[in-house]
């Protein structure tokens, strides 16, 4: 373009491109020593008139990739961060008010629950899938004694990520000769997955639960009786299972709200958990760990989620159960590390909160606050506080192996 042509007359030359029998004549003749000059114009310089800015370049062959990488490498935590905006909370549980204190008739309870009292108790049946938490358990059987027909418990020589496991309940009998003529014990031949090979977690987890189902009824257990449903970590309260165990009309299913804690009973968390049921026993009743009603009865016990006396423990834990795959990265199982993990009440995985709200994810974001409570907790626990230090207010140090 020549000098003497003035930028602000851009506009100009672009209507004369639309319209150019209708243009001035010295634009027509600016217009045509423009496209000449392009045309005579050395390959060259024509090219660098269309090259592409610095800053496209950059954005194009740096930023836009790092962005790809670290979308690949965080895209746990962004699915988690955004979630409130992707996924749906399941429909609300109708909450069941419970009533309980202490030197209370147990005919009074069950009128404040709208029941009645029996003339006599129903047989209890504690079912269990078991992996290796030998604290919890001896903990959950000594509190629940009293009130337990048949501890069932059902133990395999895999994880639920098929990785070869001793069978520690069958090693460690004696810690449980106290309940030596109430236990039911099973054990599920496991498959071994082999190098290059995947199979679902939960898809295993769900052989054991169909396998329960048989262990069960091979238990002696009878139409009318009632089954606890849940981990070895998720434990009623006494008081919760005497409470169904006397009461008439109580509802064929009941989810237990849980207090949950984490590491031990130093770090409370929420009363989020649900998965616990206690049901009267049916013909078609099957071994599950999933929503089956919705009524769930309040404040009904304790769940201890990672709560071991042994680092090794929290590593077999880490890698054996259905959410092995949050293990991304061989340091999450490094000793040192999770103990800090431990004290400072902080996720072992390095995930946000699974939440539905981002009220409450931002609620819940950072180590859970310490707790110098040890009050509500299983009587056995207390007794013995000092067999198990590492599971009350001050006991977060754990040895190795």
């Amino acid at each position: 373009m020549t000098q003497s042509f003035r930028v602000t007359d851009v506009k100009l030359i672009g209507h004369c491109m639309i319209n150019f029998d209708n243009c001035d004549f010295i634009v027509k003749e600016e217009i045509e020593k423009i496209f000449l000059h392009q045309i005579m114009a050395p390959r060259h310089l024509r090219l660098a008139s269309r090259r592409v800015p610095f800053k496209v370049l950059f954005i194009l062959l740096i930023f836009v990739p790092i962005c790809v990488i670290g979308i690949l490498i965080h895209a746990q935590h962004i699915s988690y961060l955004f979630r409130p905006l992707w996924d749906s909370p399941p429909s609300p549980f109708k909450h069941v008010p419970h009533y309980y204190a202490e030197n209370v008739s147990m005919e009074h309870l069950c009128l404040l629950h709208g029941w009645s009292l029996r003339s006599e108790p129903r047989r209890v049946f504690d079912a269990i899938i078991f992996s290796n938490e030998l604290d919890i358990l001896e903990i959950r059987w000594r509190e629940l004694h009293p009130y337990i027909t048949k501890f069932v418990i059902l133990e395999s020589n895999t994880t639920f990520t098929g990785i070869p496991k001793p069978l520690f309940f069958d090693s460690n009998r004696f810690r449980f000769a106290f309940a030596k003529e109430k236990i039911v014990h099973g054990v599920f031949s496991g498959r071994i997955t082999t190098r290059g090979t995947y199979e679902s977690p939960f898809g295993l987890e769900f052989e054991q639960r169909r396998a329960m189902t048989g262990l069960l009824r091979d238990s002696g257990i009878s139409n009318g009786d009632l089954v606890i449903m849940s981990d070895a970590d998720e434990i009623p309260s006494p008081h919760t299972v005497k409470l169904l165990q006397w009461c008439e009309e109580i509802p064929h299913a009941i989810h237990l709200e849980l207090k949950h804690y984490m590491y031990s009973f130093e770090f409370p968390v929420d009363y989020s958990s649900w998965r616990a049921t206690i049901q009267i026993f049916g013909p078609q009743t099957g071994y599950r760990h999933s929503r089956q009603t919705d009524l769930i009865l309040s404040d009904s016990g304790w769940h201890c989620s990672f709560c071991f006396r042994r680092l090794q423990e929290f590593v077999f834990k880490m890698t054996a159960y259905s959410h092995a795959d949050r293990v991304r990265r061989k340091g999450f199982l490094n000793y040192s590390r999770i103990q800090k993990l431990i004290c400072r009440g902080d996720d072992l995985f390095d995930m946000l909160p699974e939440e539905y709200t981002f009220r409450e994810l931002i609620k819940k974001m950072g180590p859970i606050p310490h707790s110098a409570s040890a009050v509500h907790l299983p009587a056995y626990l207390i007794e013995n506080a000092d067999k198990f230090r590492f599971l009350l207010p001050g006991g977060c140090l754990r040895t190795r192996e």
